[in-house]
Order: C-alpha cells, then sequence, then structure tokens
C-alpha cells in the first residue's frame, strides 16, 4: 500500500513538473499596434488565433497605440524588450532607422499596392538588415490606404494652405513645407485634442474611415485628395531579436502568419471602409487638389528622393529601386 502511495505521489510530482515545465515554455507576447481602438476585433482574432494555432502555447496582449510605448519610441522599445512584437510605420523612427522614410512611402513612390508589393521585393533584403543593427527583426509588412488632407477650413488649392500648421511625417512634411506649409509631428493620440483646440489646423494621416473612426470629423470636416501617394504608407511588423531566436520555427510561423493577417486586415478595412465613408458621411465635406498642384508635388518630390538618397548607400540603393520602377510604370523620363 505504502508502496504503491509513493508510486502515486512520484508520478504527481512528476506530473507536475511537467507542467510546471510546460507552464515555463508558454510563449507570452507584448504586441503594440499604433494604431487606436478601430483595429480591437483585428486585434482579438489574431490573439486568439496564436493561442488556437499554438495550442495555448502562446498568448499574446494587446496593446494600443501610446499604452506601452509612444509610436516614435517602438524600435527603441520593441529592441529593449518593453514590447516584443511591434506594429508601426518608418515615418515615426527616421532618426533612428536610416531606411525608414524610404520604407514608409516616399512622396510619389507608387500608385497602388500591387505596385508597392513589387518594390517591398527588393527592399526587403535591405530592410531586413537595417532592423537587424538594432536589436530588432522585421517579420511582415502591411499597406495603408488613402492618405489626404483633413482641416478645419476648405483647401481648393495648395495655396489655401500656406499659413496653416498641418500635422504630417516624414518626407511628406518636407514637401508641403516646400510650399511654405508649416508642418509638426504629433503622435497619433494626441490629434483630436490637437485639432479641437487649434494647435493645428489639419492632418495628414489617413484616409477618411479613419478620420470618421478616431471622430476627427467632428472638429476638422473638410477632406481634400491629394492624388500623389497610394498606399500613402506602409506598416512595418518587429519583433525583440532575443525573443525570436528563442522560439521555435513552428511558433515563428503561427506568429509571422497570425501579424500578417492582421496586416491584410487593416488594409481591407481601410480600402473598404474608405469607399463607404466617402460615398456616406454626413460630416465631412470633399474636394481634390487640383491637377496642376498634384504634379506641383510630385515635381518637388523628386528632390526629397535625391536628399535622401545621401542618408548612406543603402538608402541611395532603395532611391535607384523606385526610380527604376517609376521609369518602368512611366512616371519619369
Amino acid at each position: 500500500m505504502k508502496r504503491h502511495l509513493l508510486k502515486l505521489t512520484a508520478a504527481a510530482l512528476c506530473m507536475g513538473l511537467v507542467g510546471a515545465a510546460a507552464h515555463a515554455d508558454t510563449v507570452r507576447l507584448r504586441f503594440q499596434t499604433y494604431y487606436g481602438t478601430e483595429m480591437d476585433k483585428l486585434g482579438k482574432e489574431m490573439r486568439d488565433t496564436i493561442r488556437e494555432k499554438s495550442n495555448g502555447e502562446m498568448r499574446m496582449q494587446y496593446f494600443r497605440g501610446g499604452e506601452l510605448a509612444q509610436a516614435d519610441q517602438m524600435v527603441d522599445a520593441t529592441a529593449r524588450g518593453t514590447i516584443d512584437v511591434a506594429y508601426g510605420v518608418g515615418s515615426y523612427w527616421p532618426g533612428q532607422v536610416d531606411v525608414a522614410n524610404v520604407e514608409a512611402g516616399l512622396p510619389g513612390a507608387w500608385t497602388s499596392a500591387a505596385e508597392a508589393g513589387e518594390v517591398f521585393k527588393q527592399f526587403n533584403p535591405i530592410l531586413e538588415k537595417a532592423y537587424a543593427e538594432k536589436g530588432v527583426t522585421l517579420i511582415g509588412r502591411g499597406f495603408g490606404s488613402n492618405y489626404d488632407l483633413l482641416t478645419k477650413k476648405p483647401v481648393q488649392s495648395l495655396e489655401d494652405l500656406k499659413g496653416s500648421k498641418i500635422r504630417a511625417t516624414g518626407q511628406m512634411a518636407k514637401v508641403l513645407e516646400g510650399f511654405d506649409i508649416k508642418t509638426v509631428f504629433l503622435p497619433a493620440e494626441e490629434l483630436y485634442v490637437a485639432l479641437s483646440t487649434g494647435i493645428i489646423d489639419g492632418v495628414l494621416y489617413g484616409g477618411p474611415v479613419e478620420y470618421e473612426q478616431l471622430k476627427f470629423d467632428e472638429v476638422a470636416k473638410y477632406y481634400t485628395y491629394l492624388n500623389f501617394l497610394n498606399p500613402g504608407w506602409t506598416d512595418t511588423i518587429i519583433v525583440n531579436t532575443k525573443v525570436w531566436e528563442g522560439m521555435t520555427e513552428a511558433q515563428r510561423t503561427i506568429l509571422r502568419d497570425a501579424a500578417q493577417t492582421y496586416a491584410n486586415g487593416i488594409h481591407a478595412w481601410l480600402e473598404e471602409g474608405n469607399a463607404k465613408t466617402a460615398k456616406d458621411s454626413k460630416r465631412m465635406e470633399f474636394a481634390t487638389l487640383p491637377e496642376a498642384d498634384s504634379k506641383a508635388l510630385a515635381q518637388a518630390a523628386q528632390q526629397v528622393w535625391q536628399d535622401e538618397a545621401k542618408k548612406s548607400d543603402r538608402v541611395a540603393r532603395m532611391v535607384d529601386i523606385l526610380t527604376e520602377n517609376a521609369k518602368k510604370q512611366g512616371r519619369l523620363d
């Protein structure tokens, strides 16, 4: 009887140790996006998929923009381990990663997601090396959609923007400044208050559905199509390199696939939502920049491309890729 009890006790202890080991091996990930509540449904789907596909061995906490780190600090926060997986956009951190502005989307770089996807087939090896130097691993890519102006006053031309203060990021800010339009950077989570209090006069952030979801249209209702860049930005998915290296290949595949599905869902949501919001919005009023002004922006962008190329040899190579593509598409001679 005692021997039987000892066997049971030993078996129970063994099972306990196995359970403890299994618990210790559970991969727990802190994921931060730069989006707000509008992507919560997609975030939940990603979390659920990761848990189900891994049989509970992987768990993810989902944080919105600014909850663990400000959007412009996400590369450093991921490298330090404050965030395990970050979903951001390079135009927030050009001072940290030299290729970030080109990655995010230089003005006039492409006119469709399909075209951008082909460009990134050449970009990716360069980008992977650049991010690896910062202690993070690039695992995926997302595409935005419309990227146009929302302002507190009507805009019929670039001339109407002179004297205004517009929130813009990266090289789009440089292009606007070339037309005597003041720009300022503010994180997305600060934009509603900045618009409502008059700190800024407009934003260059996204498309109609985002402005509606974030309720920016409550304080600025004039939307102006620039006809200049689409997708207007590209999203970057990075992981802390030590976390990535500590995962099995199967776990990496689960994370990469789930994060990419999240990115694809965002693009689809944006495309469908922009079309519907532009048709049905009761608050926004829509206008289109004159063709001559759109061409002037495109011309000004070429100088921005050349200025960006001076940062490093690899940035210059990326600009060469863009130039070759633009010639192939017939946009440059």
